[in-house]
């Protein structure tokens, strides 16, 4: 029985372009080669660590959704584990209510995302405190 989970790595910050797309590849061909179906990918790129992480404070964050048999995420993360360009992991289970959720949340990134920008309402001017306080 395949059961669908979602993976999300960070990379450390020194890696090139070509460096960070060949660990990328590395772990996708992995889940492949482990009988594994990814359904989704997203780069999420260069972003800042909550804490230090290794001494570093950024990352390249990178996520998939995939489906495979419940043993090969021991061996999944494990590679994780010896691949010192991975600095951070975590890999979920996705229930029916987080599959859902996951489609929902693409299918509105690819209609709201407008080409220039063009489409986004102007943001209406903040109230002063004192405006406020007069309408009490």
């Amino acid at each position: 029985m395949t059961n669908r989970y979602e993976t999300v790595f960070i990379l450390t910050p020194v890696l090139s372009e070509d460096q960070t797309k060949e660990a990328v590849k590395k772990f996708k061909d992995l889940i492949k080669k482990g009988r594994g179906k990814v359904h989704h990918e997203e780069s999420w790129g260069m972003r800042k660590l909550a804490y230090p992480i290794q001494k570093k404070s950024s990352g390249f964050y990178h996520l998939f959704e995939f489906e495979s048999e419940p043993a090969f995420v021991g061996k999944l993360e494990t590679e994780y584990r010896r691949d010192e360009r991975v600095i951070r992991f975590l890999t979920v289970l996705m229930d029916k209510h987080h599959i859902s959720f996951a489609e929902r949340r693409r299918n509105k990134a690819t209609q709201e995302a407008p080409a220039d920008g063009a489409d986004k309402p102007a943001r209406s001017p903040r109230k002063r405190k004192e405006n406020v306080e007069e309408a009490k």
